[in-house]
């Protein structure tokens, strides 16, 4: 069991961290190149939208910083599981359309798997103790 959570946590600060670094590169080039970025799952729209991947993005890349360093691993599993509601909530409980557009249903699934797969090897699952060592007597 041990090597599964190990596993688990290695994808999750990979997946955490390319998403943060994708979330940071297409809100950097939206707001520089002035245009409008839509993503219809997601609740904001334009230059809100921007500006919310950018502090999304820096908070995932903190935190996944944090995690890996051992420190704060719980904000981290609360990005991932921010993360994971948002996509969910976004794709399959809200109004959204799959038209085939800029994302598919199996992109959709996919995407919403591997966030389900990095929010679980985020947990931050506590410490075994060491059993105590006592000193032998002679």
């Amino acid at each position: 069991m041990g090597i599964l959570k190990a596993l688990l946590r290695i994808f999750s600060y990979l997946f955490g961290g390319l998403l943060a670094l994708f979330l940071l590169a297409t809100s950097t080039i939206s707001l520089l190149s002035g245009g409008e970025l839509n993503l219809n799952f997601l609740p904001w729209t334009g230059k809100t939208l921007s500006y919310w991947l950018l502090g999304l993005a820096f908070l995932g890349l903190v935190t996944v910083i944090l995690a890996i360093g051992g420190r704060m691993r719980f904000l981290f599993f609360l990005w991932c599981l921010g993360a994971l509601v948002l996509v969910v909530k976004g794709m399959f409980v809200s109004l959204y359309r799959f038209t085939g557009g800029a994302v598919t249903v199996r992109q959709a699934f996919w995407l919403t798997l591997a966030l389900l797969f990095a929010t679980i090897g985020s947990f931050p699952w506590p410490k075994k103790s060491e059993p105590v060592r006592r000193p032998q007597k002679y």
